[in-house]
Protein backbone atom coordinates (compact mmCIF):
# COMPACT_ATOMS: atom_id res chain seq x y z
CA UNK A 1 0.00 0.00 0.00
CA UNK A 2 3.15 2.27 0.86
CA UNK A 3 4.43 1.66 -2.45
CA UNK A 4 1.04 2.04 -4.49
CA UNK A 5 0.54 5.50 -2.60
CA UNK A 6 4.76 6.87 -3.41
CA UNK A 7 3.90 5.74 -6.98
CA UNK A 8 0.24 7.90 -6.79
CA UNK A 9 2.16 10.88 -5.59
CA UNK A 10 4.91 10.65 -7.95
CA UNK A 11 2.21 10.26 -10.87
CA UNK A 12 0.51 13.89 -9.41
CA UNK A 13 4.12 15.64 -9.24
CA UNK A 14 4.83 14.33 -12.87
CA UNK A 15 1.20 15.84 -14.02
CA UNK A 16 1.92 18.97 -12.05
CA UNK A 17 5.60 19.65 -13.44
CA UNK A 18 4.39 20.20 -17.02
CA UNK A 19 1.76 22.47 -16.31
CA UNK A 20 3.96 24.80 -14.32
CA UNK A 21 6.69 24.37 -16.72
CA UNK A 22 4.16 25.44 -19.04
CA UNK A 23 3.40 28.77 -17.40
CA UNK A 24 7.01 29.18 -16.98
CA UNK A 25 7.44 29.02 -20.91
CA UNK A 26 5.09 31.26 -21.77
CA UNK A 27 5.90 32.66 -25.26
CA UNK A 28 3.11 34.46 -26.36
CA UNK A 29 3.32 38.42 -25.21
CA UNK A 30 -0.30 40.37 -25.52
CA UNK A 31 0.30 44.21 -25.75
CA UNK A 32 -3.11 46.08 -25.94
CA UNK A 33 -2.92 49.02 -28.13
CA UNK A 34 -5.70 51.91 -28.20
CA UNK A 35 -5.56 52.03 -32.27
CA UNK A 36 -4.25 50.25 -35.30
CA UNK A 37 -1.62 52.00 -37.24
CA UNK A 38 -1.91 53.58 -40.72
CA UNK A 39 1.67 52.38 -42.72
CA UNK A 40 4.72 50.08 -41.93
CA UNK A 41 7.26 51.26 -44.67
CA UNK A 42 10.17 53.24 -42.80
CA UNK A 43 10.87 55.68 -45.55
CA UNK A 44 7.23 56.72 -45.19
CA UNK A 45 6.10 56.24 -41.10
CA UNK A 46 7.21 59.14 -38.01
CA UNK A 47 4.87 57.65 -35.35
CA UNK A 48 6.00 55.84 -32.66
CA UNK A 49 3.09 53.61 -33.26
CA UNK A 50 4.22 52.09 -36.62
CA UNK A 51 7.85 52.30 -35.57
CA UNK A 52 6.55 49.61 -32.91
CA UNK A 53 6.33 46.78 -35.28
CA UNK A 54 8.71 48.73 -38.05
CA UNK A 55 11.43 48.83 -35.05
CA UNK A 56 11.71 45.44 -34.44
CA UNK A 57 11.78 44.28 -37.97
CA UNK A 58 14.66 46.15 -39.49
CA UNK A 59 18.36 46.39 -38.12
CA UNK A 60 20.03 49.23 -38.23
CA UNK A 61 24.31 50.26 -38.50
CA UNK A 62 23.78 51.45 -34.93
CA UNK A 63 21.51 51.17 -31.96
CA UNK A 64 20.54 52.81 -28.56
CA UNK A 65 22.60 52.01 -25.62
CA UNK A 66 19.87 50.58 -23.04
CA UNK A 67 18.17 52.97 -21.53
CA UNK A 68 20.88 55.79 -22.75
CA UNK A 69 20.60 57.92 -25.74
CA UNK A 70 24.64 56.84 -26.95
CA UNK A 71 24.56 54.95 -29.76
CA UNK A 72 26.49 51.84 -29.92
CA UNK A 73 27.42 49.07 -33.15
CA UNK A 74 24.56 46.92 -34.18
CA UNK A 75 25.07 46.55 -38.16
CA UNK A 76 27.91 48.10 -38.48
CA UNK A 77 30.75 46.41 -35.97
CA UNK A 78 32.83 49.71 -36.76
CA UNK A 79 33.25 52.69 -38.06
CA UNK A 80 35.86 55.83 -38.78
CA UNK A 81 34.82 59.70 -39.34
CA UNK A 82 37.10 61.72 -41.13
CA UNK A 83 39.23 64.67 -40.00
CA UNK A 84 36.78 66.91 -41.88
CA UNK A 85 34.15 65.26 -39.80
CA UNK A 86 32.36 64.32 -43.62
CA UNK A 87 32.91 61.06 -44.33
CA UNK A 88 31.70 57.98 -42.31
CA UNK A 89 33.25 54.44 -43.50
CA UNK A 90 31.38 51.73 -41.39
CA UNK A 91 32.79 47.94 -41.35
CA UNK A 92 29.20 45.79 -41.52
CA UNK A 93 28.92 42.35 -39.56
CA UNK A 94 29.25 39.24 -41.93
CA UNK A 95 26.57 37.24 -40.48
CA UNK A 96 23.27 38.79 -41.04
CA UNK A 97 20.76 37.74 -43.49
CA UNK A 98 17.43 38.66 -44.47
CA UNK A 99 14.27 36.62 -43.87
CA UNK A 100 14.90 35.02 -47.02
CA UNK A 101 18.05 34.20 -46.52
CA UNK A 102 19.88 37.19 -49.01
CA UNK A 103 22.98 38.00 -47.28
CA UNK A 104 22.38 42.26 -45.68
CA UNK A 105 25.60 43.80 -47.03
CA UNK A 106 26.89 47.19 -48.42
CA UNK A 107 24.75 47.02 -51.32
CA UNK A 108 21.40 46.58 -49.13
CA UNK A 109 22.54 49.56 -46.66
CA UNK A 110 23.04 52.26 -49.84
CA UNK A 111 19.80 50.69 -51.37
CA UNK A 112 18.19 51.62 -47.98
CA UNK A 113 19.55 54.99 -47.77
CA UNK A 114 19.41 55.96 -51.52
CA UNK A 115 15.76 54.68 -50.99
CA UNK A 116 14.64 56.95 -47.95
CA UNK A 117 16.10 60.00 -49.68
CA UNK A 118 14.44 59.25 -53.12
CA UNK A 119 10.82 59.13 -51.26
CA UNK A 120 11.71 62.37 -49.55
CA UNK A 121 9.24 61.96 -46.83
CA UNK A 122 9.35 62.57 -43.33
CA UNK A 123 12.20 60.18 -42.55
CA UNK A 124 14.56 60.99 -45.14
CA UNK A 125 14.75 64.98 -42.76
CA UNK A 126 17.13 63.36 -40.45
CA UNK A 127 19.19 62.59 -43.59
CA UNK A 128 19.26 65.78 -45.15
CA UNK A 129 22.91 66.02 -44.35
CA UNK A 130 23.90 63.14 -46.35
CA UNK A 131 25.35 63.60 -49.58
CA UNK A 132 25.71 60.04 -50.86
CA UNK A 133 26.53 56.40 -49.94
CA UNK A 134 28.64 54.90 -51.56
CA UNK A 135 29.84 50.98 -51.88
CA UNK A 136 33.66 50.29 -50.77
CA UNK A 137 33.12 46.47 -50.45
CA UNK A 138 31.14 43.80 -50.01
CA UNK A 139 31.03 44.81 -45.84
CA UNK A 140 32.20 48.17 -45.83
CA UNK A 141 30.17 51.46 -47.09
CA UNK A 142 31.24 55.08 -47.00
CA UNK A 143 28.96 57.81 -46.70
CA UNK A 144 29.37 61.10 -47.80
CA UNK A 145 27.76 64.37 -45.93
CA UNK A 146 27.86 67.64 -47.68
CA UNK A 147 28.65 69.34 -44.41
CA UNK A 148 30.21 68.13 -40.79
CA UNK A 149 26.86 67.71 -38.78
CA UNK A 150 27.72 65.99 -35.59
CA UNK A 151 24.12 64.05 -34.71
CA UNK A 152 24.70 62.14 -37.58
CA UNK A 153 25.22 58.95 -35.86
CA UNK A 154 22.23 59.28 -33.78
CA UNK A 155 20.40 59.53 -36.82
CA UNK A 156 21.30 56.61 -38.25
CA UNK A 157 19.31 55.16 -34.79
CA UNK A 158 15.91 55.93 -36.03
CA UNK A 159 13.29 54.47 -37.57
CA UNK A 160 14.26 55.48 -40.83
CA UNK A 161 17.80 54.09 -40.81
CA UNK A 162 16.26 50.55 -40.64
CA UNK A 163 18.07 48.45 -43.71
CA UNK A 164 15.28 47.13 -46.32
CA UNK A 165 16.26 43.87 -48.29
CA UNK A 166 16.81 45.10 -52.08
CA UNK A 167 14.90 42.49 -53.46
CA UNK A 168 11.53 44.62 -52.12
CA UNK A 169 11.59 45.83 -55.51
CA UNK A 170 10.26 43.09 -57.15
CA UNK A 171 7.01 44.70 -55.88
CA UNK A 172 7.15 48.03 -57.47
CA UNK A 173 4.70 49.86 -58.95
CA UNK A 174 4.50 52.64 -61.37
CA UNK A 175 7.76 53.87 -59.84
CA UNK A 176 6.47 53.80 -56.27
CA UNK A 177 10.15 51.99 -55.02
CA UNK A 178 7.53 49.26 -53.32
CA UNK A 179 6.01 51.57 -51.21
CA UNK A 180 2.50 50.15 -51.55
CA UNK A 181 3.69 47.10 -50.65
CA UNK A 182 6.01 48.27 -47.81
CA UNK A 183 2.93 50.23 -46.17
CA UNK A 184 1.60 47.06 -45.30
CA UNK A 185 4.34 44.47 -45.27
CA UNK A 186 7.99 44.01 -43.65
CA UNK A 187 11.09 43.03 -45.45
CA UNK A 188 14.03 43.20 -43.25
CA UNK A 189 16.57 41.04 -40.85
CA UNK A 190 15.16 42.03 -37.24
CA UNK A 191 14.24 39.73 -34.90
CA UNK A 192 10.44 39.99 -35.65
CA UNK A 193 8.45 39.44 -38.55
CA UNK A 194 4.88 40.64 -39.34
CA UNK A 195 2.48 36.97 -39.41
CA UNK A 196 -0.75 38.47 -39.81
CA UNK A 197 -2.24 41.98 -39.79
CA UNK A 198 -6.44 42.22 -39.83
CA UNK A 199 -6.83 46.00 -39.62
CA UNK A 200 -8.46 47.23 -36.15
CA UNK A 201 -8.22 44.04 -34.46
CA UNK A 202 -4.36 43.00 -34.12
CA UNK A 203 -0.84 42.70 -35.69
CA UNK A 204 0.63 39.16 -34.85
CA UNK A 205 4.13 39.39 -34.87
CA UNK A 206 6.66 35.75 -34.90
CA UNK A 207 10.10 35.76 -34.07
CA UNK A 208 12.61 35.01 -36.67
CA UNK A 209 13.99 31.99 -35.15
CA UNK A 210 17.34 32.77 -37.12
CA UNK A 211 18.13 36.13 -35.94
CA UNK A 212 21.79 36.71 -35.67
CA UNK A 213 21.29 37.95 -32.33
CA UNK A 214 20.09 35.40 -30.51
CA UNK A 215 17.12 33.62 -31.06
CA UNK A 216 13.97 35.79 -29.42
CA UNK A 217 12.53 34.21 -26.15
CA UNK A 218 9.48 35.81 -26.80
CA UNK A 219 8.12 33.50 -29.86
CA UNK A 220 5.08 35.56 -30.76
CA UNK A 221 3.64 39.20 -30.00
CA UNK A 222 0.10 40.18 -30.47
CA UNK A 223 -0.51 43.92 -30.61
CA UNK A 224 -4.26 44.04 -29.60
CA UNK A 225 -6.70 46.86 -30.82
CA UNK A 226 -8.76 47.64 -27.37
CA UNK A 227 -9.57 51.20 -28.00
CA UNK A 228 -11.42 51.71 -24.57
CA UNK A 229 -9.52 51.87 -21.72
CA UNK A 230 -11.76 50.79 -19.05
CA UNK A 231 -11.60 47.35 -20.99
CA UNK A 232 -7.81 47.63 -21.66
CA UNK A 233 -7.67 48.16 -17.77
CA UNK A 234 -9.80 45.02 -16.63
CA UNK A 235 -8.07 42.85 -19.54
CA UNK A 236 -4.67 43.67 -17.63
CA UNK A 237 -6.27 42.60 -14.13
CA UNK A 238 -7.66 39.39 -15.29
CA UNK A 239 -4.43 38.67 -16.84
CA UNK A 240 -5.83 38.36 -20.53
CA UNK A 241 -3.00 40.71 -21.40
CA UNK A 242 0.42 41.67 -20.34
CA UNK A 243 1.00 45.39 -21.24
CA UNK A 244 -1.89 47.80 -21.93
CA UNK A 245 -0.34 51.04 -23.35
CA UNK A 246 -4.06 53.12 -23.85
CA UNK A 247 -4.74 53.97 -19.97
CA UNK A 248 -5.39 57.49 -18.61
CA UNK A 249 -3.12 58.48 -16.00
CA UNK A 250 -5.80 58.33 -13.02
CA UNK A 251 -6.42 54.49 -14.06
CA UNK A 252 -2.44 53.94 -14.23
CA UNK A 253 -2.12 55.28 -10.51
CA UNK A 254 -5.06 53.19 -9.44
CA UNK A 255 -3.65 50.32 -10.81
CA UNK A 256 -0.23 50.57 -8.38
CA UNK A 257 -0.16 48.03 -5.80
CA UNK A 258 -2.23 45.93 -7.29
CA UNK A 259 -1.26 42.02 -6.91
CA UNK A 260 -0.04 41.04 -10.55
CA UNK A 261 0.61 44.43 -11.69
CA UNK A 262 3.71 46.53 -12.39
CA UNK A 263 3.52 50.29 -13.36
CA UNK A 264 6.81 51.68 -15.33
CA UNK A 265 7.91 55.43 -14.75
CA UNK A 266 10.57 57.27 -16.53
CA UNK A 267 10.97 60.93 -17.65
CA UNK A 268 10.28 60.77 -21.32
CA UNK A 269 11.81 63.54 -23.95
CA UNK A 270 8.49 65.09 -23.81
CA UNK A 271 8.57 68.78 -22.91
CA UNK A 272 6.35 71.19 -22.42
CA UNK A 273 7.30 74.99 -22.19
CA UNK A 274 5.90 78.51 -22.91
CA UNK A 275 7.34 80.59 -25.88
CA UNK A 276 8.49 83.97 -24.47
CA UNK A 277 8.56 86.35 -27.69
CA UNK A 278 12.13 88.10 -27.39
CA UNK A 279 11.06 90.45 -29.78
CA UNK A 280 8.44 92.38 -28.18
CA UNK A 281 8.69 94.99 -25.42
CA UNK A 282 8.75 94.53 -22.39
CA UNK A 283 9.99 90.70 -23.03
CA UNK A 284 13.03 91.74 -24.81
CA UNK A 285 14.26 92.78 -21.78
CA UNK A 286 15.73 89.86 -19.74
CA UNK A 287 14.45 90.57 -15.99
CA UNK A 288 11.07 90.55 -16.93
CA UNK A 289 11.26 87.32 -18.94
CA UNK A 290 13.05 85.82 -15.61
CA UNK A 291 10.01 87.30 -13.54
CA UNK A 292 8.03 85.26 -14.97
CA UNK A 293 9.89 82.36 -15.08
CA UNK A 294 10.23 83.05 -11.03
CA UNK A 295 6.20 83.47 -10.90
CA UNK A 296 5.30 80.00 -12.08
CA UNK A 297 4.26 77.39 -9.73
CA UNK A 298 5.76 74.52 -11.61
CA UNK A 299 5.41 71.79 -8.73
CA UNK A 300 1.57 72.85 -8.64
CA UNK A 301 1.54 71.82 -12.74
CA UNK A 302 2.76 68.72 -12.35
CA UNK A 303 0.87 67.74 -9.17
CA UNK A 304 -2.24 69.39 -10.55
CA UNK A 305 -2.46 68.48 -14.25
CA UNK A 306 0.06 65.42 -14.33
CA UNK A 307 -0.86 63.86 -11.31
CA UNK A 308 2.84 64.10 -10.07
CA UNK A 309 3.50 62.27 -13.34
CA UNK A 310 5.98 64.58 -14.57
CA UNK A 311 9.57 66.16 -13.71
CA UNK A 312 10.30 70.20 -13.82
CA UNK A 313 12.94 70.54 -16.49
CA UNK A 314 16.42 71.78 -15.72
CA UNK A 315 17.92 73.73 -18.62
CA UNK A 316 16.55 72.82 -22.26
CA UNK A 317 18.48 69.21 -22.30
CA UNK A 318 16.48 67.16 -20.50
CA UNK A 319 16.65 64.58 -18.34
CA UNK A 320 17.54 61.22 -20.17
CA UNK A 321 19.31 63.34 -23.17
CA UNK A 322 23.16 63.30 -22.71
CA UNK A 323 24.30 66.42 -22.45
CA UNK A 324 21.89 67.14 -19.23
CA UNK A 325 23.68 68.78 -16.54
CA UNK A 326 22.44 68.75 -12.81
CA UNK A 327 24.56 72.41 -12.75
CA UNK A 328 22.20 73.76 -14.71
CA UNK A 329 20.25 76.66 -13.28
CA UNK A 330 16.55 75.69 -12.47
CA UNK A 331 14.07 78.76 -11.99
CA UNK A 332 11.61 77.93 -8.98
CA UNK A 333 8.11 79.49 -7.72
CA UNK A 334 9.64 83.13 -6.20
CA UNK A 335 6.98 85.87 -6.29
CA UNK A 336 8.84 88.29 -3.93
CA UNK A 337 11.88 87.58 -6.42
CA UNK A 338 9.51 88.31 -9.72
CA UNK A 339 8.23 91.40 -8.60
CA UNK A 340 11.35 92.69 -7.44
CA UNK A 341 12.81 91.70 -10.70
CA UNK A 342 9.45 93.93 -12.66
CA UNK A 343 10.40 96.78 -10.44
CA UNK A 344 14.30 96.52 -11.77
CA UNK A 345 12.85 96.44 -14.99
CA UNK A 346 10.71 99.51 -14.20
CA UNK A 347 7.32 97.29 -15.19
CA UNK A 348 3.99 97.88 -14.04
CA UNK A 349 0.63 96.85 -14.73
CA UNK A 350 1.80 94.28 -17.45
CA UNK A 351 -0.62 92.85 -19.56
CA UNK A 352 0.44 89.94 -21.82
CA UNK A 353 -1.75 87.22 -24.09
CA UNK A 354 -0.67 83.56 -24.50
CA UNK A 355 -1.65 81.28 -27.14
CA UNK A 356 -3.22 78.01 -27.01
CA UNK A 357 -5.35 75.11 -28.50
CA UNK A 358 -6.99 72.58 -27.81
CA UNK A 359 -4.73 70.15 -29.99
CA UNK A 360 -2.66 69.62 -26.50
CA UNK A 361 -5.42 68.72 -24.13
CA UNK A 362 -3.67 69.57 -20.43
CA UNK A 363 -2.38 73.40 -22.31
CA UNK A 364 -6.18 75.00 -21.31
CA UNK A 365 -5.29 73.87 -17.69
CA UNK A 366 -1.98 74.95 -17.53
CA UNK A 367 -2.77 78.49 -18.99
CA UNK A 368 -5.23 78.71 -16.00
CA UNK A 369 -2.89 78.20 -13.74
CA UNK A 370 -0.30 80.58 -15.87
CA UNK A 371 -3.01 83.07 -15.14
CA UNK A 372 -3.42 82.57 -11.41
CA UNK A 373 0.48 82.65 -10.86
CA UNK A 374 0.95 85.66 -12.76
CA UNK A 375 -1.45 87.50 -11.07
CA UNK A 376 0.71 87.24 -8.02
CA UNK A 377 3.04 89.48 -9.31
CA UNK A 378 0.69 91.83 -10.91
CA UNK A 379 0.86 90.86 -14.08
CA UNK A 380 -2.78 90.00 -16.11
CA UNK A 381 -2.64 87.03 -18.81
CA UNK A 382 -5.15 86.84 -21.02
CA UNK A 383 -5.75 83.23 -22.49
CA UNK A 384 -6.15 83.16 -26.75
CA UNK A 385 -7.40 79.76 -28.04
CA UNK A 386 -6.75 79.33 -31.64
CA UNK A 387 -7.11 76.57 -34.32
CA UNK A 388 -4.37 74.87 -34.21
CA UNK A 389 -3.41 75.88 -38.08
CA UNK A 390 -3.91 79.38 -36.97
CA UNK A 391 -2.16 79.69 -33.58
CA UNK A 392 1.37 78.17 -36.02
CA UNK A 393 0.70 80.69 -38.25
CA UNK A 394 0.71 83.49 -35.69
CA UNK A 395 3.82 81.94 -34.21
CA UNK A 396 5.95 81.32 -37.26
CA UNK A 397 5.16 85.39 -37.77
CA UNK A 398 5.95 86.36 -34.37
CA UNK A 399 2.28 87.46 -33.80
CA UNK A 400 2.17 86.70 -29.94
CA UNK A 401 3.36 87.57 -26.20
CA UNK A 402 3.30 84.23 -24.99
CA UNK A 403 2.36 80.70 -25.86
CA UNK A 404 2.05 77.36 -25.15
CA UNK A 405 4.58 74.32 -26.65
CA UNK A 406 5.55 70.88 -26.43
CA UNK A 407 8.35 69.45 -28.25
CA UNK A 408 9.37 65.72 -28.83
CA UNK A 409 13.22 65.17 -30.26
CA UNK A 410 13.51 62.98 -33.31
CA UNK A 411 16.83 62.02 -32.70
CA UNK A 412 18.86 61.27 -29.59
CA UNK A 413 20.81 64.72 -29.67
CA UNK A 414 21.08 67.57 -27.81
CA UNK A 415 20.99 69.64 -31.23
CA UNK A 416 17.25 69.00 -31.34
CA UNK A 417 17.27 70.84 -28.41
CA UNK A 418 20.09 73.58 -28.40
CA UNK A 419 20.15 74.08 -32.39
CA UNK A 420 16.59 74.30 -33.16
CA UNK A 421 15.44 76.70 -29.73
CA UNK A 422 18.41 78.51 -30.13
CA UNK A 423 20.22 79.39 -33.28
CA UNK A 424 18.92 83.10 -34.77
CA UNK A 425 18.74 81.78 -38.08
CA UNK A 426 15.57 79.45 -37.24
CA UNK A 427 13.33 81.95 -36.19
CA UNK A 428 9.27 81.31 -36.07
CA UNK A 429 8.32 77.71 -36.99
CA UNK A 430 11.51 76.53 -37.74
CA UNK A 431 12.42 76.12 -34.03
CA UNK A 432 13.24 79.29 -32.37
CA UNK A 433 9.67 80.12 -31.02
CA UNK A 434 11.34 82.83 -28.87
CA UNK A 435 12.83 84.75 -31.74
CA UNK A 436 15.80 84.92 -29.31
CA UNK A 437 19.42 86.06 -30.53
CA UNK A 438 22.45 85.74 -28.80
CA UNK A 439 25.81 85.91 -31.09
CA UNK A 440 27.55 83.92 -27.72
CA UNK A 441 24.92 81.50 -28.02
CA UNK A 442 25.35 81.04 -32.11
CA UNK A 443 28.95 80.61 -31.69
CA UNK A 444 28.80 78.10 -29.21
CA UNK A 445 25.87 75.48 -30.38
CA UNK A 446 27.26 76.02 -34.13
CA UNK A 447 30.46 74.94 -32.95
CA UNK A 448 28.75 71.78 -31.07
CA UNK A 449 27.02 71.21 -34.07
CA UNK A 450 29.51 70.59 -36.23
CA UNK A 451 32.54 68.66 -33.68
CA UNK A 452 32.62 65.13 -33.84
CA UNK A 453 33.99 64.72 -30.15
CA UNK A 454 31.03 64.23 -27.67
CA UNK A 455 33.08 65.41 -24.77
CA UNK A 456 33.79 68.38 -26.29
CA UNK A 457 30.08 69.17 -27.32
CA UNK A 458 28.84 68.34 -24.00
CA UNK A 459 31.10 71.18 -22.42
CA UNK A 460 30.00 73.69 -25.25
CA UNK A 461 26.11 73.23 -24.50
CA UNK A 462 26.62 74.06 -20.83
CA UNK A 463 28.70 76.63 -21.42
CA UNK A 464 25.60 77.72 -24.00
CA UNK A 465 22.79 76.80 -21.43
CA UNK A 466 24.49 78.87 -18.62
CA UNK A 467 23.92 81.78 -20.95
CA UNK A 468 20.54 80.62 -21.68
CA UNK A 469 19.41 80.49 -18.63
CA UNK A 470 20.44 83.82 -17.55
CA UNK A 471 18.63 85.20 -20.76
CA UNK A 472 15.49 83.27 -20.33
CA UNK A 473 13.73 82.83 -23.62
CA UNK A 474 11.42 80.10 -22.91
CA UNK A 475 9.42 79.04 -19.68
CA UNK A 476 11.02 75.72 -19.16
CA UNK A 477 7.69 73.77 -17.13
CA UNK A 478 8.17 69.77 -17.04
CA UNK A 479 8.77 66.61 -18.86
CA UNK A 480 5.89 64.66 -18.78
CA UNK A 481 6.51 61.09 -17.61
CA UNK A 482 6.70 57.75 -19.39
CA UNK A 483 3.95 56.07 -17.86
CA UNK A 484 3.04 51.86 -18.56
CA UNK A 485 0.98 49.15 -16.56
CA UNK A 486 1.85 45.95 -16.95
CA UNK A 487 1.94 42.21 -15.64
CA UNK A 488 4.51 41.42 -12.88
CA UNK A 489 5.35 38.53 -15.08
CA UNK A 490 6.95 40.43 -18.13
CA UNK A 491 10.58 40.91 -17.59
CA UNK A 492 13.54 42.64 -19.52
CA UNK A 493 11.55 45.15 -20.67
CA UNK A 494 13.94 48.51 -20.51
CA UNK A 495 12.44 51.98 -21.43
CA UNK A 496 14.47 53.97 -23.60
CA UNK A 497 13.29 57.93 -24.01
CA UNK A 498 13.77 58.16 -27.52
CA UNK A 499 11.62 54.82 -28.37
CA UNK A 500 8.32 55.63 -26.40
CA UNK A 501 5.58 52.59 -27.60
CA UNK A 502 8.76 50.78 -28.94
CA UNK A 503 9.56 47.21 -27.53
CA UNK A 504 13.28 45.50 -27.30
CA UNK A 505 10.67 42.31 -27.50
CA UNK A 506 14.79 40.54 -27.98
CA UNK A 507 15.53 41.38 -24.54
CA UNK A 508 12.00 40.54 -23.29
CA UNK A 509 10.56 37.33 -21.53
CA UNK A 510 7.75 36.11 -20.00
CA UNK A 511 7.92 34.21 -16.18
Amino acid sequence: MRIARSVLVLLVVALLVPLQSGRAAETTLVILIPSDVANLDPAFCMDNVEWRQTYVAYDRLVQYDGKSTKVKPMLAESWDISPDGKVYTFRLRRDVKFWDGTPLDANAVKFSFDRVQKMGKGPSEAFTALSEVKVIDAYTVQMVLRHPFAPFLSCLATNGGGIVNPKVMRQAKNGDLAHEYLSTHLMGSGPYKLKEWVRDQHIILEANPNYWGGKPKVSTVVMKIVPEPGVQRMMLLRGEAHIAEGLLIEQIQKLRGEKGIVVVEEPSQYCCYVYINTQRKPLDNPKVRQALAHAVDYQGIIKSVLQGCGTQMRGPIPTGMWGHSESVFQYQRDVAKAKQLLAEAGVEDLRLKILYSDRVPTWAQEVMILQANFRDIGVKLEPEMYAYATMRDKIDRGDFDLCMGVWMPDYADPYMFMTYWFDSTNFGLAGNRAFYSNPKVDALIRKAAVSTSQPERERLYLDAQKIIMQDCPYIFLYQKNYLLAMRSNVKGFVYNPMLTNIYNLLDMWIE
